[in-house]
């Protein structure tokens, strides 16, 4: 059935050149017994087997966007007689897909797609770090087709329009183009763009006919990537948010303009700003005052400049570490949230929180001043004195890694110990991931930390593995609370 097997009574073990299902490997007679109670059709296709799409009765089209889980770490010999009655505990399941290898195993993980976005967001709640089998733990987390690209090194000169338009010209299915104008000069663009399609095929398609590297747009080679997705944020999430996300300012502009700006639609509604270069954020006393802000403030011009100010989007503090944004985590936030929005730290996100407050044993302290990133000439005969690491503020380390054997000497704890392991991707990558024991904390609740997340190179798997650890001792020991986390993970 050109590359197609139909699961039924007769071919359950229907053969696509991708996977076979053999007695032994798997419960034939449960998969039967499966279809049989649910009504689903089970259809085995380029290397992966789906479950439904659309389930028995479906009428319209596919669920939207954010309607489906990425499931990983599934045990290799477990199948959907067992993985669907679990995932049902969530809500009405629209598909199910495995991936499968030749042998007839599966590759460890699978998609999940319910017939509503809360369904979805029940899902990872209720079986995210979920004990399948005894000892063994699946990670459940949003999985979103990504349809929008990374264009690099487009000319600075360039406005939407033209870029809009060239788009379109070379590739197919284009919606829309974003643009963020220079933070000096609000005239030209900043060298990249990101460019939205219908659909992922879509942005694929794109993506594979500019891709090799010799592609040139107004006579430049340019540089294209999949863009990293903006994270879903639940209605009800929304509905608490009381702080305004401020693009395109001046970088002259001071956080005390800004709130007088925003305070002249009522006096002291502002309670606070933070500025990051040309951005910031903007946080209200009541959430009222922040939306009629919005309205009144979004396209005004302040020192110049024509700002664009939306509601900040919360990330939940976990979600956002285990799926690698940028950002910093509060003990202060409420419901242990940080805000992330369209601002670039690297050309390829958007995201970039502002600073927030550290904690160490339990104790707030001041956030001292962000230490400048920079290098000064050392001339000869310049007085050297030793000092320990111990010995400096944690605004002087800029890695997890660091981050981690500061906090344990200060905990007068033995360092971390780490171990590294490593998998083989299915297209022949090696991927790396640490193992990180606390000797003094191993008798506790929890004996070691590692990550759910694959790297291609060891520095990213060791500073990852520590980024997690942090999480966690943070979590469960309430220790302290970071100020780091700069570097942005690529899915």
């Amino acid at each position: 059935m050109d590359g197609t097997a139909t699961m039924n009574e007769e071919n359950i073990d229907g053969t696509n050149g991708c996977s076979k299902v053999r007695t032994g490997t798997q419960n034939e007679a449960a998969l039967l017994a499966l279809m049989e109670k649910t009504g689903y059709n089970m259809v085995q296709e380029n290397g992966q087997r789906k479950f439904g799409g659309p389930p028995p009765g479906w009428e319209g089209p596919p669920p939207p966007r954010g309607c489906e889980v990425f499931v990983g770490k599934i045990p290799r010999d477990m199948y959907e007689d067992e993985l669907v009655p679990v995932f049902e505990r969530a809500g009405k399941i629209y598909e199910f897909r495995l991936m499968m290898e030749f042998s007839g195993e599966n590759r460890g993980y699978a998609f999940v797609m319910y017939t509503t976005k809360e369904e979805a967001q029940l899902a990872i709640r209720i079986l995210n770090n979920y004990e399948i089998r005894p000892g063994k733990f699946i990670g459940v987390c949003v999985s979103l087709d990504n349809c929008r690209l990374f264009i690099g090194a487009i000319p600075k000169e360039k406005k939407k329009e033209e870029i809009l338009d060239e788009m379109k010209k070379v590739t197919e299915g284009v919606v829309d183009v974003i643009v963020y104008p220079s933070a000096t000069d609000k005239t030209k663009n900043r060298g990249f763009a990101f460019v939205e399609y219908e659909s992922h095929r879509a942005a694929a398609m794109a993506r594979r006919k500019l891709i090799p590297g010799t592609f040139q747009l107004w006579g430049h080679t340019i540089q294209v990537d999949w863009a990293d997705p903006e994270k879903e944020v639940d209605e009800e999430t929304m509905q608490r948010v009381k702080v305004l996300y401020v693009r395109n300012l001046m970088i002259s502009t001071t956080e005390e303009t800004i709130k007088a700006e925003f305070n002249k639609f009522k006096p002291g509604a502002v309670e606070r700003v933070k500025k990051l270069r040309d951005y910031a954020f903007v946080h209200f006393f009541n959430r009222e005052d922040a939306v009629a802000a919005m309205s009144v403030m979004n396209g005004k011009c302040i020192d110049g400049a024509s700002i664009e100010v939306t509601l900040a989007k919360p990330v939940n503090k976990e979600n956002t570490w285990r799926q690698h944004l940028n950002g910093q985590i509060s003990p202060n936030s409420e419901n242990l949230i940080v805000f992330a929005n369209k601002e670039e730290s690297h050309p390829k996100t958007l995201g970039k929180p502002p600073a927030l407050p550290a904690r160490l044993n339990g104790q707030h302290s001041p956030s001292p001043p962000e230490i400048e990133r920079c290098t000064y000439p050392f001339f000869p005969g310049t007085k050297l004195t030793p000092i320990s690491m111990y010995s400096l503020k944690s605004n002087h380390f800029n890695s997890a890694v660091m981050h981690l054997d500061y906090y344990c000497n200060k905990n007068n704890w033995a360092p971390p110990e780490y171990y590294l392991y490593s998998t083989t991707s299915q297209d022949g990558k090696v991927l790396l991931v640490y193992k990180i024991v606390i000797p003094a904390i191993a008798n506790g609740s929890q004996s070691y930390f590692m990550p759910d997340k694959l790297c291609t190179t060891l520095e990213d798997a060791k500073e990852l593995a520590a980024q997690f650890t942090l999480l966690h001792l943070d979590r469960e020991h309430n220790l302290f609370s970071l100020d780091l986390c700069r570097r942005i993970w690529r899915k």
